[in-house]
C-alpha cells in the first residue's frame, strides 16, 4: 500500500512539473522562469516546431532563384488612417498592435488576397557599446536591430483559428528594422510603451496610415520570398513570408524603448532578445523579386568573378 501511495504521488509529482514547464518563453526568461520552455524545446510545447518548414531562416544570397511573378505587391488600404483606435498589447512575448481596419496585400505572386489583423516587434538588447542585434530572419548571416511583422490572413477567413486551417491561410511582411536617425512617424507608438509595461496590460492609441511606419511603397519592389512557418508556438506551417530589402530606420533610442516593457509584472526581466534563432532551411528554396537588380551581396560576388575573368584574360 505505501509503494502504491509513492508510484501515484511520484506521478502526481511529474504530472504537476509538466503542467508548470507546459509554456513557452524566450531565453532571457529562463533564470526567472526555470520550468518554461526556450526556443531549441518549443518541439516539447508543439510538434510542429520541428517541422520542414520553419522560420526564420537565413538567406544565402549566393543560392536564391529569381521567380518572374514576383510583382511589386498591391496594398489596399495601407494609407487610410481609419477612424477606430488600434489597440496596443504587452501579451508577455512581444509589443502587438491589433488593427481597427483591415487593410489587404494581393499580387506580388500571391494566389489571392490577405487583410492584415495585427503587428508586431522583435528586437535584441542594448549593451555598451553598441545594440545587439535581434532581428529573426538573417542576410547572409547579418542581423538587424529589430524586425516587424504584420500579420495578414486569408480574405475568406474571419480570424486567424479559420485561416490556420488552410495550407496557405498566413502571409507576413517581414521588414528589418536599422539604427539610423529618428523616425517620428513611430512617436505615437512608441509613446504608449509607458502605458504597457507590464504582461497584459493594454491601451489605446490613434490609428494611423499602416504605410507610414514602411519605407515608402517605391522602395518595396525588391524582396524575398519563402514558405515558412509562425516564428511562434505553435509554429503553424503555412506562412508565406516576404522579407523586404530595405528596411525601416530608427534612432538608437526610439530602439531602446522597446526593452523598457518587462516579459512579465513588476520586477520581471525585461524584455529583450524575443526572437527565434534560425532554422533549417531543408528542402526549400528562396525566391528574389529583381532580375535586374542583384541584391547587394550578389552583386560584389558579380563584381569579383568579372575581374577576375579580365585579369585572367590580360595574362594570356
Amino acid at each position: 500500500m505505501e509503494l502504491l501511495f509513492l508510484v501515484l504521488f511520484s506521478l502526481h509529482i511529474l504530472k504537476t512539473e509538466v503542467a508548470v514547464g507546459s509554456h513557452w518563453c524566450y531565453q532571457p526568461q529562463k533564470l526567472e522562469q526555470p520550468h518554461c520552455e526556450v526556443p531549441r524545446q518549443w518541439h516539447l510545447i508543439d510538434a510542429a516546431c520541428k517541422g520542414n518548414k520553419q522560420s526564420p531562416i537565413n538567406i544565402v544570397t549566393k543560392n536564391i532563384t529569381y521567380q518572374e511573378s514576383l510583382k511589386p505587391l498591391d496594398f489596399e488600404g495601407y494609407d487610410v488612417k481609419g477612424s477606430s483606435k488600434w489597440y496596443i498589447e504587452n501579451n508577455g512575448h512581444t509589443v502587438k498592435v491589433k488593427l481597427s481596419t483591415s487593410p489587404k496585400i494581393g499580387g506580388g505572386g500571391l494566389e489571392r488576397k490577405y487583410k492584415a489583423i495585427e503587428f508586431h516587434f522583435h528586437w535584441g538588447v542594448e549593451a555598451v557599446p553598441q545594440y545587439l542585434p535581434g532581428s529573426e530572419h538573417s542576410i547572409d548571416g547579418e542581423k538587424q536591430a529589430m524586425e516587424l511583422h504584420i500579420v495578414h490572413i486569408r480574405e475568406d477567413a474571419s480570424n486567424i483559428t479559420e485561416a490556420k486551417a488552410k495550407e496557405d491561410g498566413v502571409a507576413v511582411l517581414a521588414f528589418f528594422i536599422k539604427i539610423e536617425e529618428e523616425n517620428k512617424n513611430y512617436e505615437t507608438l512608441i509613446s504608449k510603451l509607458d502605458n504597457i509595461k507590464y504582461k497584459g496590460q493594454t491601451a489605446d492609441m490613434d490609428p494611423l496610415p499602416l504605410s507610414s511606419l514602411l519605407p515608402p511603397e517605391k522602395d518595396l519592389g525588391k524582396y524575398y520570398r519563402y514558405e515558412g512557418s509562425l516564428t511562434t508556438p505553435d509554429c503553424y506551417e503555412g506562412v508565406i513570408w516576404t522579407i523586404f530589402e530595405k528596411p525601416i530606420e530608427l534612432s538608437i533610442s526610439q530602439i531602446a524603448q522597446f526593452s523598457t516593457v518587462h516579459f512579465d509584472g513588476k520586477n520581471s526581466t525585461n524584455m529583450v532578445e524575443n526572437f527565434r534563432p534560425v532554422q533549417f532551411l531543408n528542402e526549400r528554396k528562396v525566391y528574389w523579386s529583381s532580375a535586374s537588380v542583384l541584391p547587394p551581396p550578389a552583386k560584389i560576388l558579380t563584381l569579383v568573378l568579372v575581374l577576375t575573368y579580365i585579369l585572367s584574360s590580360l595574362s594570356q
